[in-house]
């Protein structure tokens, strides 16, 4: 940084004081069952959510799986047909 900050002793305004919201550390933790499982893609496939991944700082695999979760969950439950 170029730029020093430069501190005033000024006003700040209204300040609230904000419930803590947030899990506590052991609800975070979050274990999949997972089962490892072989399947052929397409190129096409496999690129566009390497790049989507890449874009996203994120694991092509854990997009696919989610993807994968979302649509069998929907159906599970029963998607309204148009």
């Amino acid at each position: 940084m170029k730029n020093k900050i430069r501190y005033t002793d000024e006003p700040i305004g209204d300040l609230k004081v904000v419930r803590d919201f947030l899990p506590p550390p052991h609800e975070l933790v979050f274990e999949e069952d997972t089962v490892k499982v072989t399947i052929s893609l397409s190129r096409s496939s496999v690129d566009f959510f390497k790049r989507e991944a890449k874009r996203n700082h994120t694991a092509y695999q854990k997009m696919i799986r989610r993807l994968l979760d979302i649509y069998a969950s929907r159906h599970e439950h029963g998607v309204p047909t148009k």
